[in-house]
């Protein structure tokens, strides 16, 4: 299971890329889809997955 609570990032201009983001994942194969610009590679860095 993959669990983030709380995740936030902010850009050094005032944009957030991710506010308070909280999700539970059990364990299994998933992707992470969304348009350019949405935080998806924000989100990645910050829960430093393996």
């Amino acid at each position: 299971m993959l669990i983030l609570n709380s995740i936030s990032k902010s850009y050094e201009n005032g944009v957030k890329a991710l506010d308070n983001i909280s999700l539970s994942i059990p364990k299994g194969l998933y992707g992470l889809l969304g348009p350019n610009g949405a935080g998806k590679s924000s989100l990645m860095r910050k829960c430093r997955c393996r």
